[in-house]
């Protein structure tokens, strides 16, 4: 079962790896609607005119990757196209980390319109899938260049990110699909938030609670990576959007490393591991809030310590699998068939903000996937882990109760043993009768058929004294051939009914076995109460050996004969 564990991971990172080529049919459906725009780059220089640039954009380069700029001020103009004049287009692009971005278009007549992007104004423009839309002005003729002047771009995915030009239909279908998307993640979120609350209410176990703040987590991320935030907060800047958005994916990753502790046995991440563990949480929750706190201060290089720090938290996910399957962890099949996709689609995502692979609006969007088919196993692989947990419970509660028993009775006659019957006799309200049986000769019994057949001989008399004895009565050994039994005073007499059991049973080698019984009637609310109750059954018992044996004394008959 162990070793089955790593099929589903890489079964997992397979499915996420035969997913990347979906990605651009899956861009088209959601977000990146409409025909795509090509552009080209240009540093701001200080004699720069937006519309002599418009005119002739000489000096832009068009090959270059955007990214390989570095950060700064810079213009990025498009080729030239023909946007279809029947509607107002669309001009769709995907948000960056920027001060603002001003948009330049220019009609087939030679008009040119302006729409100044800063910060509020970007906010007010994003739509669902965090897709900056501007709304050109509609005129006869149609828009044939772009040109954006793009300010403190820190430039780690982008200037201007995947444009496309589309129409309102184009754009309404995009925000009514994400809308659907989003809402279904949203949904997903808030119930295995309540369910696993709700566990956590019952069952107090850790990682419940660490499953719920990563979920919340989540929930924060997905409104605010998905721009659903900037509808409910116009008046927040796009940045400061961005802000939040790394802050709540910084608090889900550290949660999921938490839960990821606490599902698994301790010694899973004890030694080295866990240090690593702690030093990721440290880098993870370190970088976000400097990212979030001094930006526009390096925003580059501080967003690349946070993409550092997630690929560190990649680099812990293997190492803590190995451990587990070194541990012979009972749960890692478990931890591997719900988290194998999230953490390759998470690992690729990973690579994508470090420029291993292309950006990709699916990928960008990828904790939707991951968390929804994380969504369908989780559920299982909890319940199931809280199913072990109970059965280890369980187990626990039945072997503390074995050794309860084992600690109140007598091993050899499973009677209750003298600790046992005094917790219970003492206190009990009423006259009770106390009665002390004690075998006689035992000794002569035990040289004559051995050990082995005097133990033999006293389960044969607690037997006896066990069925004789009335509903509610306390039967125990004191220890040796002495036996002792409490009762309601309003019982049916005991001695001579135990008496006449214990001549008719049969004993070992058909051996003759005769017992005297001393008795005595009183109340036994205190342990003063048992004292004298046990000192006057005992004195019964010795007048009944000093009778002759084989019978029965009561101490309240001694008293009333003397």
């Amino acid at each position: 079962m162990i070793r089955g564990a790593w099929r589903y991971w890489w079964m997992g990172l397979a499915v996420a790896l035969a997913l990347l080529p979906c990605s651009a049919p899956a861009a088209a459906q959601a977000g990146l609607v409409g025909t795509p725009i090509s552009v080209c780059v240009k540093r701001v220089a200080a004699n720069d005119r937006a519309l002599a640039l418009l005119t002739d954009p000489r000096g832009f380069d068009c090959v270059t990757d955007q990214r390989r700029f570095g950060p700064g001020d810079f213009w990025v103009v498009s080729r030239p196209f023909v946007t279809d004049s029947r509607w107002p287009a669309r001009i769709r692009v995907v948000s960056t980390w920027q001060r603002s971005a001003t948009l330049w278009a220019r009609y087939a007549d030679g008009a040119v319109r302006m729409l100044p992007g800063d910060g509020r104004a970007t906010t007010r423009r994003l739509q669902l899938g965090a897709i900056v839309e501007y709304k050109l002005p509609s005129r006869a003729v149609p828009v044939t260049r772009l040109l954006w002047h793009v300010l403190d771009a820190a430039n780690a995915r982008g200037l201007v990110l995947a444009p496309h030009s589309a129409s309102p239909a184009e754009s309404a279908m995009s925000n009514m699909l994400l809308a659907g998307l989003y809402g279904c993640f949203v949904g997903l979120c808030l119930s295995l938030f309540i369910y696993n609350l709700a566990l956590f209410a019952a069952l107090r176990h850790r990682f419940q609670l660490a499953y719920c703040v990563m979920v919340a987590s989540l929930l924060v991320y997905a409104l605010s990576s998905s721009g659903a935030l900037a509808w409910l907060a116009p008046n927040i800047t796009n940045n400061d959007r961005v802000r939040i958005s790394y802050l709540s994916l910084a608090v889900s990753a550290v949660a999921a490393l938490a839960f990821a502790r606490a599902f698994f046995e301790p010694r899973v991440f004890a030694g080295a591991l866990g240090r690593a563990a702690d030093a990721v949480t440290a880098l993870l929750i370190g970088s976000a809030v400097l990212f979030a706190v001094l930006e526009p201060w390096h925003a580059r290089l501080l967003g690349q310590l946070c993409a550092d720090s997630f690929a560190a938290l990649m680099l812990i996910a293997p190492a803590a699998l190995w451990r587990a399957w070194r541990q012979r962890s009972n749960y890692l099949w478990l931890f591997g068939l719900a988290w194998a996709v999230p953490i390759a689609l998470a690992t690729l995502r990973v690579a994508g903000t470090l420029g291993l692979t292309g950006w990709s609006f699916w990928m960008d969007n990828s904790t939707l996937l991951a968390m929804a088919l994380e969504a369908v196993t989780s559920a299982l692989a909890i319940a199931y882990r809280v199913h072990l947990l109970s059965r280890e419970r369980d187990e626990a509660r039945e072997q503390e109760m074995a050794a309860r028993l084992l600690a109140d009775t007598d091993p050899l006659t499973g009677l209750l043993n003298r600790r046992a019957f005094l917790a219970q006799a003492i206190g009990r309200e009423g006259d009770q009768c106390l009665l002390i049986l004690d075998v006689d000769h035992f000794k002569r019994v035990n040289e004559t058929i051995g050990h082995d057949g005097g133990d033999e001989v006293l389960r044969v008399i607690a037997r006896s004294l066990r069925a004789a004895a009335p509903p509610g009565a306390l039967v125990a050994r004191f220890g040796g051939e002495e036996f002792v039994t409490v009762c309601s005073a309003d019982a049916a007499p005991l001695s001579m009914l135990l008496l006449e059991r214990l001549r008719t049973q049969r004993m070992p080698y058909d051996m003759t076995v005769t017992s005297s019984i001393g008795s005595c009637t009183g109340p036994l609310m205190r342990e003063t109460d048992w004292k004298r109750l046990y000192r006057e059954a005992d004195r019964a018992l010795f007048a009944a050996k000093a009778a002759g044996r084989d019978r029965a004394r009561d101490a309240t008959q001694l008293t009333a004969a003397a």
